[in-house]
């Protein structure tokens, strides 16, 4: 995602103090996938992102092989996934192997007792059925039906449904999800013969800053582990940000109901 966005309110200059109205200082984070070396974006939170209380023992979630070698051919029923309550029990892994997880769920119940972040991999989800709010320190995007969520690693979030019907199918990508490269022209921008184009990503809108002090729990995936992480203050605690490494939407069908910049894509971006 090569493409640059801000939100909230930011200093003139990166590096520098930037200061709360009491005069105490605003702490700068630098998010990237990966390191110093790509794209990033400049998060700027009311209190330290490292004020952690506690943490959990981890519990074994990696996916279990139920056959490595095979040529048998397979028809998989995703559809039949019987629903689950919480949205990461409800995530099955159906596919695996060293380049990405393919996970169907059908979770009934917004993430409302905790947080989630997957350490390990970027995810695309694909909204088969349902509605909601994906909550980030970003801001929000909403969602619906034929949508796509792309969150990149590390990536705090909270997933909230509109009902209890939902379907999702998420790819857990264990390199960046990029536009394919045919697509950019030599300076990062999508070109004319793209399927899609920078008018149809959705980006976050409705940052709202909670300065909270607490215990939030913000479950935490690390190479087959969920570890339960508690923060002493609230992980949405971001005044603004800027830069090109943030969760972003797009659709796969018309959506009028978005406004002036309306989805129209029909691709995806590489996994």
């Amino acid at each position: 995602m090569a493409h640059y966005h801000k939100a909230g309110t930011i200093p003139y200059k990166r590096h520098t103090q930037f200061r709360k109205p009491d005069g105490s200082l605003y702490s700068e984070q630098l998010f990237s996938t990966e390191g110093f070396s790509n794209d990033y974006s400049i998060l700027y939170h009311t209190y330290a992102p490292t004020l952690i209380v506690k943490c959990d023992d981890p519990i074994d979630v990696s996916p279990k092989i139920a056959e490595e070698k095979m040529l048998k051919h397979r028809s998989l029923e995703g559809f039949k996934v019987k629903p689950e309550a919480d949205f990461l029990d409800s995530r099955k892994a159906v596919l695996v192997n060293n380049d990405c997880h393919i996970v169907l769920a059908a979770p009934q119940k917004s993430m409302t007792e905790y947080f989630y972040k997957n350490a390990d991999s970027d995810e695309l989800v694909f909204v088969h059925e349902g509605s909601g709010v994906l909550k980030t320190c970003y801001g929000e995007l909403k969602f619906a039906y034929g949508d796509y969520l792309i969150i990149p690693r590390g990536c705090i979030y909270q997933i909230h449904f509109d009902r209890s019907e939902n379907r999702l199918f998420i790819v857990e990508s264990h390199s960046p999800i990029r536009y394919p490269k045919r697509y950019l022209s030599k300076y990062g921008q999508l070109m004319e013969h793209s399927p899609y184009c920078e008018r149809d990503i959705r980006t976050p809108e409705n940052l709202q800053t909670f300065d909270e002090k607490g215990d939030f729990v913000i479950k935490t995936k690390k190479q087959g582990f969920l570890y339960g992480i508690h923060y002493g203050t609230h992980p949405f605690d971001v005044i603004g940000w800027d830069g090109c490494c943030y969760p972003y939407a797009f659709s796969i069908r018309f959506r009028a109901d978005y406004g002036a910049c309306t989805p129209t894509a029909t691709g995806t971006p590489d996994v």
